[in-house]
C-alpha cells in the first residue's frame, strides 16, 4: 500500500494510534524533528545543515537524508518519492516542505 505524508498540513497527535495511522504519525514526527532535539535519542530526526545552501542543492541533500532517516527510524516502510512544495503563504520566501510518498511493506501491519 502506498500513501503520502504531506508536511504542509498539520495533524493532531493521536495517543495510542495503531496500524497505518501509527506509521503515518511516526513518519510525520521524523520529518518534523530536528536531529538533537530529542533528549534521550540525539540521533532521531533530520539535520538542518542544508538550510543555507542553494535550493536545488539543499533539496538533493535533504531528499537523500529523508530517505535514509525515515527508513532507518520506521523500518515498516520504504520511501518511494520525495518532492518539495511550498505552502501558499510561504511561497514568496522560498520555504519548501517535504511531501513524501511511502510504501508500507508487506506484513508490516
Amino acid at each position: 500500500m502506498e500513501t503520502v505524508v504531506d508536511t504542509r498540513t498539520s495533524n493532531a497527535i493521536v495517543i495510542g494510534a495503531t496500524g497505518i495511522a501509527e506509521i503515518l504519525q511516526n513518519v510525520r514526527t521524523i520529518l518534523s524533528t530536528i536531529k538533537g532535539e530529542v533528549p534521550l535519542d540525539r540521533t532521531f530526526g533530520l539535520s538542518i545543515t542544508y538550510l543555507d545552501r542553494p535550493i536545488p542543492e539543499a533539496m538533493a541533500a535533504f531528499s537523500g537524508e529523508i530517505v535514509e532517516e525515515v527508513e532507518r527510524q520506521e523500518p515498516r516502510i520504504s520511501v518511494t518519492r520525495v518532492k518539495f512544495l511550498p505552502k501558499e503563504k510561504d511561497a514568496m520566501q522560498g520555504r519548501l516542505y517535504p511531501v513524501v510518498r511511502i510504501k508500507i511493506k508487506d506484513g508490516a501491519l
